[in-house]
């Protein structure tokens, strides 16, 4: 059974010496972002073995929904902030129920 819905899977490595840094970036994408037209679920966590490991668990109404949250000003100015917090860009993955 296919659904209309896409579910994201966001991954996020913090610098060592930045988790508590990365880990209050990160808690205030939450509000905003569960206020966005067509946010289904938009959930955090955080790895009990390795604290330096964050990952957003989402869904989404649609591809549209998703490319507009990408684009807003909270989620951009996030981006601008990977340099100083995170090892790497996020390792972003969209995916369909099969």
């Amino acid at each position: 059974m296919s659904h209309s819905t896409i579910h994201v899977v966001a991954k996020i490595t913090a610098l060592p010496h930045q988790v508590e840094g990365t880990k209050e970036l990160l808690l205030g994408l939450l509000e905003p972002t569960r206020q966005e037209k067509g946010c289904i679920k938009y959930d955090l966590f955080q790895n009990q073995d390795d604290p330096t490991d964050f990952t957003f668990v989402e869904e989404w109404q649609d591809r549209e929904s998703l490319n507009q949250h990408l684009q807003t000003h909270h989620i951009q100015h996030a981006l601008s902030l990977i340099p100083a917090l995170m090892v790497a860009p996020p390792d972003i993955r969209v995916y369909n129920q099969i």
